[in-house]
């Protein structure tokens, strides 16, 4: 399934995206995109991915700048939706900055997706989302809320949780 393939994770060097990275380069992949906005956390996560430096690229963005990410999903056969502000006590205190992030940018991701005709869109949510207590579970609800309702021809939209 992912032989070949062109591949983007958002959110791509946080601890989810890095497990992915490297269960994804054991799996013959063409490319994967790691997209995030901590350019520290690049380098680091360049360092330690060093032997596979033909099939990394990194890209500083924010899945809240859909041109960028538009750009970034050029070619790109499968997105790993891992972006997302999580922090419980951080987020119940700033509202408002997970709502940008968690809503909005995922509906940004999606639309990139459906724009470039990504052929797969996984988001990664959380246990969280269901009959939410947080702001945290309330803004990744509705995000899934979203993916869920998407109808398109050219992209499989799917939401996974972890507990």
């Amino acid at each position: 399934m992912f032989e070949g393939k062109k591949i983007l994770i958002t959110g791509g060097t946080g601890t989810l995206g890095q497990a992915l990275t490297k269960n994804l380069l054991q799996k013959g992949v063409d490319t994967i995109r790691i997209f995030s906005r901590n350019e520290n956390k690049q380098v680091e996560m360049e360092e330690k991915f060093s032997k596979y430096e033909k099939q990394l690229r990194f890209l500083i963005g924010d899945i809240r700048d859909l041109p960028r990410l538009t750009t970034a999903l050029e070619d790109i056969d499968i997105v790993f939706h891992t972006a997302a502000l999580k922090h419980v006590p951080v987020i119940e205190y700033n509202p408002f900055e997970a709502i940008k992030t968690n809503v909005l940018g995922t509906q940004n991701v999606i639309d990139a997706c459906l724009h470039e005709n990504v052929k797969i869109a996984a988001c990664i949510s959380t246990d969280k989302a269901v009959n939410p207590t947080n702001v945290m579970g309330a803004t990744k609800s509705i995000a899934e809320l979203y993916c869920q309702n998407v109808n398109s021809l050219s992209t499989d939209v799917v939401c996974v949780r972890f507990g």
